[in-house]
């Protein structure tokens, strides 16, 4: 990374919060989100199920379901508002500059139309290529992500793929337009490790020839561990840390990272040293909510916690701890 792509972010979120509207009440699924990612650099995003990570990275998109509602915060993108851009500006650069690779491929991609196809799409609306240089480029695309046969396979229908060929098609779409941000949510869930493997190392090898920034929202710590340079924590809709990943491992601030550290294989020196979180993610629809979510499931919690949001303190290098009592 050069000198400005160390200093000048290429997304920063400030301040983000996201409800939605429900029949049994409203949802406060993100409160006060912030982080910033540079060019190049690859940043996880983990938290349990529910903690709202998929629908920071839906609001950074712009593809937020109806009943959903940002009601503060700022999201900027490359020197962009993309809050306050109209949709025409929203739609030039989602899918060129900013793109996703969903969780679930099979119900992202069009089931009746051949996976050549739908990255032909992308390309001749936002790779400034021709008609007749579509069909080849797609072919092409799948050739990078190591699709055997590119060419047959660019007829073939999703159904027609198996879980892993049809995640590689949803990378090939997602990176053909070189975009500078790359979202991947949860790019590897349903997949065996072998398979797992392959994907995190296409992305990461696109990243580093491209620079691209990439988001990586998983819940498996020992994936963000692997590829991540850094690490944000959520908990119920709020970012606790933020820290480099070899920091954030030597040395966790916030009680709830060192509950997941302690809770994931590979963190503990054997099963039987596992320890589980206590409690569970409390109800967003309660207007009770303390301002620190985790609270009622931490062991430090004191009346602070009850009553007074945290203050972000910072400890070493780009550590950042949202927690009255740190580690």
């Amino acid at each position: 990374m050069t000198n400005a792509d160390n200093v000048i972010p290429l997304l920063a979120v400030d301040d983000l919060s996201i409800e939605f509207r429900t029949r049994s009440g409203t949802v406060r699924a993100v409160d006060q989100v912030g982080f910033q990612l540079r060019r190049g650099e690859t940043m996880a995003l983990v938290g349990e199920s529910g903690s709202g990570k998929s629908v920071t990275a839906y609001a950074i998109m712009g593809i937020l379901d109806a009943a959903a509602r940002i009601t503060s915060g700022r999201i900027m993108f490359g020197g962009l508002d993309l809050r306050q851009a109209d949709e025409a500006a929203i739609d030039e650069i989602r899918g060129r500059e900013l793109a996703i690779i969903f969780q679930n491929p099979r119900t992202a991609l069009n089931p009746i139309r051949p996976v050549g196809m739908q990255i032909a799409d992308i390309l001749l609306r936002h790779g400034n290529v021709t008609h007749a240089q579509a069909p080849k480029r797609a072919v092409e695309m799948l050739a990078k992500v190591r699709i055997p046969d590119p060419e047959r396979r660019a007829r073939s229908y999703p159904f027609e793929l198996s879980g892993g060929m049809c995640q590689r098609v949803m990378i090939a779409m997602a990176l053909a337009c070189e975009p500078r941000l790359l979202i991947a949510d949860e790019p590897t869930t349903g997949l065996d490790i072998t398979t797992q493997a392959v994907i995190m190392d296409l992305i990461a090898e696109f990243a580093d020839s491209q620079r691209m920034a990439t988001l990586l929202i998983t819940h498996d710590l020992g994936l963000a561990a692997e590829y991540a340079d850094r690490i944000t924590v959520m908990h119920a809709g709020q970012v606790v840390e933020t820290a480099p990943t070899a920091a954030l491992f030597a040395a966790p601030r916030h009680p709830y990272t060192a509950g997941l550290i302690a809770a994931t294989p590979g963190g503990a020196p054997s099963l039987d040293a596992l320890t589980a979180i206590p409690g569970v993610l409390p109800d967003p629809r309660r207007a009770d909510l303390p301002p620190c979510r985790y609270a009622e499931r931490c062991e430090r919690a004191a009346s602070d916690c009850i009553n007074h949001l945290p203050p972000l303190r910072a400890f070493g290098d780009r550590q950042l701890v949202a927690c009255h009592f740190p580690l």
